[in-house]
């Protein structure tokens, strides 16, 4: 499907499903791609991001991959191999891990979050260069609502 020479119209009678498919797709080809010249993954940035006390853990304790799997599972993709993606971090020195399994997120590691998060603004202003803020809202007010209209949850 093409939205070229499309009236309004006709753009309306596009089917939402494939569009925001196309839309998440391409979004985190893009992210995915950005981050990976800055030398990390999506997967090593959330596994930094969830075991951090400073971020998305309440509490810094660490966690073992199912565990991480589990409050990932809303984002992460099945491609996603967080127990790779772990020993990497692992021999970066950035992770730890007990003899019970869990990650422990180390002082280098939480530095590497804090510098790694540094990139999330520009990856975010190209893909809203020519968006102004008002679209952008619109567009997120109609998508959640279609997700109420369908009887899920909107977070």
């Amino acid at each position: 499907m093409t939205t070229q020479q499309l009236s309004d119209a006709q753009l309306a009678a596009q089917p939402a499903a494939y569009w925001t498919g196309v839309a998440y797709e391409a979004l985190i080809a893009f992210i995915r791609a950005r981050q990976a010249e800055f030398g990390f993954t999506q997967p090593q940035f959330w596994l930094l991001r969830n075991l951090s006390r400073n971020d998305i853990s309440t509490d810094g304790h660490g966690m073992t991959i199912p565990e991480l799997e589990r409050a990932m599972s809303t984002y992460l993709r099945a491609e996603d191999d967080l127990a790779a993606e772990a020993e990497v971090l692992l021999e970066r020195g950035w992770l730890t891990r007990d003899g019970e399994g869990r990650w422990w997120i180390t002082e280098a590691g939480e530095e590497a979050r804090v510098d790694l998060k540094k990139h999330a603004p520009a990856i975010g202003a190209r893909i809203h260069h020519g968006i102004d803020d008002a679209d952008y809202v619109t567009t997120l007010k109609v998508l959640q609502q279609m997700i109420r209209n369908t009887g899920a949850p909107t977070s």
